[in-house]
């Protein structure tokens, strides 16, 4: 076996021979490096875990260039530090390839996606994996899990410290993601243990006047598609932005006018068939194009004809520059998409249309329906329903013709 002290003048004076040879350094010992018949030279270092009657082991620290001499030597007292220390550097370095590449948080993120949001999360899942690729990943990248403390998890959370639903919703999502983690033994413990949520964001009651919804329908005209109808739909369904978002001709029955919104695609993970009124029906007929009758399947908003439409936020800006036109260059005060919906239930009660039928609507398992009238109260107020949707329909309809000295209702831009 031959010794000597690996310098680089030794190493620039070892030729290669037919088959793999070894020289082992003199003073620290299982150090050594290996010449292939290629000409490669690439420092080992070679140890035993257990005595003399265990494996022989080698670990492969890295080809001279990249390394120099000494900086292979330090890393091989490292190594034997470790094997001192009845640590196999093997393992060590199996974990460390481990938490680079799988426990990566960047892709951490698609396993968690596709191993829990899509099973525990379906309806918000898209929200929820959105949201950590708008704030989260650009954060953290690539840093493994386990590398991943308190200071971290705050620096995610600084963008968002004005935004306290927005605050929430991420730290919740993040939780879950570690819990789940946690879960896999893919950690020993979360970052976020004994982390406090940020504070509950005040309640929110902006209902939109009439004269202001008539903006609404009146500017989302000048959207076009997708956004233009989906508002619109918004306005005359009380439906939530991402339940119209994602909605599928294989969810509408044209027959007899109705949406049948499956269960994982509900927020609250319950099914519901929700009548169309006429307005929506209007704008339906507006968007199936060529053809008779509507489509059998496919999204009714997309960009790309494969996933939903997003970009609601510039979207939403759009729709208030053109309601400021309108109204005389002020815009309407701060109001959020989602304030259709809370819109429609304040309109429903001025419509004297019972509280039941309107949580009904809006697909609440909540109120009326919680607790024991839950279990005992299985009427599904299907008329009820269809009435209340076709007052409101006809309450939307009654403010455009207000406006319209013609009476002529704009409903809906036929595609062509």
């Amino acid at each position: 076996m031959a010794t000597a002290r690996i310098t680089k003048s030794l190493l620039d004076g070892l030729t290669p021979g037919a088959k793999d040879a070894f020289v082992w350094d003199s003073k620290l010992a299982g150090f050594g490096v290996k010449v292939t018949p290629s000409g490669s030279k690439v420092f080992v270092y070679q140890y035993r875990l257990g005595g003399r009657g265990a494996k022989v082991r080698r670990y492969t620290i890295g080809k001279f260039g990249p390394f120099t001499p000494d900086k292979a030597r330090h890393e091989a007292e490292h190594l034997a530090r470790l094997v001192a220390q009845g640590t196999d550097p093997q393992q060590v370095k199996a974990k460390h390839r481990r938490e680079v590449v799988d426990l990566a948080f960047d892709k951490y993120v698609e396993r968690f996606e596709t191993d829990y949001l899509k099973r525990e999360w379906p309806a918000s899942c898209a929200d929820a994996r959105a949201t950590l690729d708008r704030f989260a990943v650009p954060v953290l990248k690539s840093k493994p899990l386990p590398a991943i403390d308190r200071r971290d998890i705050r620096a995610v959370l600084r963008p968002v410290q004005g935004k306290p639903a927005t605050a929430r919703k991420l730290f919740a999502i993040l939780r879950r993601l570690f819990k789940f983690a946690v879960a896999e033994d893919d950690l020993a413990t979360s970052p976020m243990s004994d982390m406090e949520a940020p504070s509950v964001p005040e309640a929110r009651d902006r209902v939109l006047e009439d004269w202001e919804l008539k903006l609404v329908w009146q500017a989302s005209h000048k959207l076009g598609s997708p956004f233009g109808p989906l508002v619109r739909l918004l306005v005359v369904t009380g439906a939530r932005r991402e339940e119209v978002a994602g909605l599928t001709w294989g969810e509408l029955r044209e027959a007899s006018a109705m949406w049948h919104l499956p269960a994982e695609r509900a927020k609250n993970g319950f099914a519901f068939d929700l009548p169309l009124s006429s307005l929506a029906v209007q704008e339906l007929d507006a968007l199936k194009g060529k053809g008779d009758k509507w489509p059998r399947k496919g999204l009714l908003f997309s960009t790309t004809g494969k996933t939903p439409v997003s970009g609601f936020s510039k979207a939403k800006a759009r729709l208030d520059a053109e309601i400021a036109k309108l109204n005389d260059k002020e815009p309407l005060s701060p109001w959020r998409l989602h304030d259709l919906r809370r819109t429609l239930a304040t309109g429903m009660q001025r419509l004297g249309v019972r509280f039941e039928v309107t949580e009904a609507l809006l697909n609440h398992i909540s109120g009326a329906k919680s607790g024991v009238a839950g279990v005992y109260q299985r009427h599904d107020w299907a008329d009820e329903k269809r009435t209340a949707i076709e007052a409101w329909a006809c309450h939307v309809a009654g403010l455009l013709v207000e406006k319209d000295k013609s009476n002529v209702v704009v409903l809906a831009d036929k595609r062509a």
